[in-house]
């Protein structure tokens, strides 16, 4: 029996508040990472060793396991010129692919409408999680927005009619000021019809799902979980994206960071055994991102806002390994104490828009921009 290759699907796992990349990626050779790390600092013999220069925190061996499968792809130094520094700005562009001005469509929902521009699946694109990431927002593509799947919608968290009225303006008025009021009401009216279609439709994903898997009970395991469900209902979604929060460890980092990393590293574990049991892995892949590192020397008990970060992708067609290069610790090197990107954003985002899904890259990520050879 001969197998057909289903479309490729894309899970985007947003790390929310600025992941640590020097305590991610460990450059546990490196003198001056302990030098700047007196406090927030591994210990060497604590570090899963990667290569002869690299490693990655304690809380991560079940990325590891999937990095000694060649499964996982790290991709360093990526940013963007001129870090504002800012959660709420840089989050924008990276899903804006705007840096020189406020965006009003995301990358991923272009990447949804080039994929189904005729609108013909209402679950092309699902967020798991509450609210709805700018990456996913561009007017006449529907989105779907599930908390859980025992319930559904935009905004689902809250049942009261009224209420949730209230909450839409409240987010209309809170985008207004700086996307245009005509635009949020443009998108609240072109989408929201569409995404309460999609509340029956999605709710069979449970009824024809069963698993050996065993997931955590973290958030972002959960959100795996139903991610994995509605995957396997096989109801033509290309787009999955959740998040996890809060990587802003300006404080209590020693302790915050590796729990963090902990969930993801067995929430992301499970969710490709569960694919590995069913046999449905292969037109998946995972990418990993955060808005920015974090600065280069600690402030006690944490880090700071910070510039240059690292990317992964994971899955059976990525091609594993260390993609670029890791920026220079050295003070002469650093910005405003920060690691400088040397890799833009926007190609790591052409590689999966080109070599994965197919599409002309140029009108999602705004231009052109140097692909990495980390996809089958």
């Amino acid at each position: 029996m001969t197998s057909t290759k289903k479309d490729p699907v894309i899970v985007v796992l947003q790390l929310t508040g600025g992941n640590d990349y020097m305590n991610t990626v460990i450059p546990y050779n490196d003198p001056l990472y302990y030098e700047n790390r007196p406090n927030v600092g591994y210990k060497m013999e604590d570090i899963i060793k990667v290569d002869d220069t690299l490693g990655f925190m304690p809380a991560m061996g079940p990325i590891k396991e999937m990095y000694d499968q060649g499964k996982v792809a790290v991709i360093h130094g990526i940013g963007y010129p001129d870090s504002p520094r800012s959660h709420f700005r840089s989050m924008d562009i990276w899903h804006t692919c705007e840096p020189d001005k406020v965006g009003t469509e995301g990358w991923a929902g272009r990447v949804a409408r080039e994929l189904d521009p005729n609108k013909e699946n209402v679950l092309t694109a699902i967020n798991f999680g509450h609210g709805l990431p700018r990456a996913l927002a561009v007017p006449g593509v529907p989105v779907a927005a599930i908390s859980d799947l025992g319930t559904y919608g935009l905004l689902t968290g809250i049942s009261d009619q009224d209420q949730r009225a209230k909450a839409l303006d409240l987010f209309s008025r809170m985008y207004s000021p700086t996307v245009g009021g005509s635009f949020v009401t443009d998108y609240l009216r072109s989408t929201g019809t569409e995404a309460m279609i999609g509340a029956d439709i999605v709710k069979v994903a449970p009824e024809s799902y069963s698993s050996n898997v065993e997931y955590p009970s973290s958030a972002i395991a959960q959100h795996l979980r139903d991610i994995a469900q509605v995957y396997m209902a096989d109801l033509g979604t290309r787009v999955f994206y959740t998040q996890h929060a809060s990587f802003d460890t300006h404080a209590g980092e020693y302790a915050a960071h590796p729990a963090l990393w902990k969930d993801i590293s067995e929430g992301v574990s499970a969710f490709f055994e569960d694919l590995k049991e069913h046999n449905t892995g292969e037109n998946v892949i995972m990418y990993l991102f955060s808005e920015f590192g974090r600065r280069v020397r600690d402030n006690g008990s944490g880090t700071d806002h910070g510039a240059a970060g690292v990317a992964f992708a994971i899955g059976n067609s990525v091609k594993g390994g260390m993609y670029g290069e890791y920026p220079s610790r050295e003070a002469k090197d650093l910005e405003q104490g920060d690691l400088v990107p040397n890799y833009d954003f926007r190609g790591a985002y052409t590689t999966i828009v080109e070599d994965w899904f197919g599409l002309d890259s140029t009108p999602i990520v705004n231009g052109n921009f140097e692909k990495m050879g980390y996809l089958k």
